[in-house]
């Protein structure tokens, strides 16, 4: 058992003839940044794992990364909520850094330089943001996509409510993996791919790493579960496999546009001319006004408007296009980012005001809401035309 001042230089582990020492840190405290630089140049470890993944690190050690963004690949590749949510996480972070005067991740900063310095190799040993976002979302439902967005909206707007003894206890915990754990209280499938899956990542990855001394400079809140599963083998690349598509969610894409269509047939036959047109009309007309809705929600430009409006109808019957992705290649067209709003866009994620400004952040938005229109929209017309049917 480790004593307090053994503590005081992180958490040992011994497996077979390696020592593992992992630094628990918050990512946006000052006492963190020091306590890692502390350990790595007492400890002079072979190796220093930090808890990133590539494409993070590159974010790090290239500042200017947003300026190669192209917006529209993100839109075409199906990104746009991937890229969203982590801009919103960037956001939350940040802006928490901010109220404590330190940067977020800067911890890793110093473990990446203090390695150089005391000539340790580096494992990046993060799982890819990506995937993880893409494992989240490949595995939840329709409801639970929006509950994921309404808790990632809503961090955007808790930290003004952060008051001194939540900045204190945020100093002795990961803050951002708090955010997530929350997240898997009203969730489970988000902690067991936001958290769990990550523990065992991690510890493979530690495990794995060269060198009779590691040291692993990880959130706080990872710890506990690096410590459970560092004994055991993990298949790393089982968890950087995205799942499947549901076989019922593929049927249900093409089964409702199918049964949407076989409905207004049947009108047509069972009710005459005017039925059928009728449940014609009221598809286009509320499909087309929810997904207009939500472009107007992201404050898209008139003929972004007008596009959602024109394609939901449309794209609600086709199951490979969707009303956001029409409405927010129109909107990057009409209003092609510029390179200031590249340039600004790690300032204006500290604001809802610079979600909305910015016009990279706010084409993805206006794929997303509009999306979010359409397919309430389709829920609501259903009925109607049941209705219409009916009389």
């Amino acid at each position: 058992m480790n004593t307090d001042a053994e503590r005081d230089l992180g958490d040992k582990i011994s497996i077979n003839d390696r020592e593992i020492i992992l630094v628990g840190t918050a990512h946006v405290s000052r006492e963190s940044v020091d306590l890692v630089e502390r350990v790595i140049t007492e400890e002079h470890p072979d190796t220093v794992c930090v808890e990133l993944c590539p494409s993070r690190f590159q974010s790090i050690k290239k500042k200017d990364q947003w300026l190669e963004m192209d917006i529209m690949k993100v839109i075409k590749e199906k990104k746009t909520f991937l890229l969203l949510s982590h801009l919103m996480l960037a956001s939350f972070q940040k802006r928490i850094g901010d109220k404590l005067g330190v940067k977020p991740g800067e911890e890793m900063i110093r473990a990446l330089d203090v390695a150089e310095a005391v000539g340790a190799q580096v494992c990046l040993a993060d799982r890819d943001i990506t995937i993880t976002l893409s494992r989240t979302w490949r595995s939840t439902g329709f409801w639970n996509k929006m509950k994921l967005l309404y808790q990632l909206l809503g961090s955007v707007f808790e930290v003004e409510e952060i008051d001194a003894k939540d900045i204190e206890a945020m100093k002795q915990s990961d803050m951002l993996d708090s955010l997530l754990a929350e997240m898997g209280k009203t969730q489970p499938v988000l902690r067991e791919i936001l958290i769990d899956e990550r523990d065992r990542y991690l510890a493979q990855k530690i495990k794995s790493a060269p060198g009779k001394k590691i040291v692993a400079v990880v959130g706080a809140g990872h710890v506990p579960g690096i410590r459970k599963y560092i004994g055991q083998d993990t298949d790393i690349a089982a968890l950087e496999t995205l799942p499947p598509k549901g076989k019922m969610g593929g049927v249900m894409k093409w089964l409702i546009p199918g049964a949407i269509v076989a409905l207004i047939v049947y009108g047509f036959f069972h009710g005459g001319v005017n039925v059928g047109t009728d449940m014609i009309l009221w598809w286009v007309v509320i499909t087309g006004m929810f997904s207009g809705l939500g472009a107007i929600v992201a404050f898209g430009h008139p003929l972004s408007i007008l596009s959602a409006v024109l394609a939901a109808p449309l794209t609600t019957l086709h199951p490979l296009i969707a009303a956001g992705w029409v409405s927010g290649l129109v909107e990057a067209m009409v209003r092609k980012p510029k390179v200031r709003d590249l340039e600004s866009l790690p300032e204006d994620i500290l604001s809802v005001r610079g979600f909305w400004r910015n016009h990279v952040t706010r084409i993805l938005l206006m794929v997303v809401f509009t999306n979010i229109g359409a397919s309430i929209g389709t829920f609501v017309a259903l009925p109607l035309m049941m209705k219409a049917l009916g009389n």
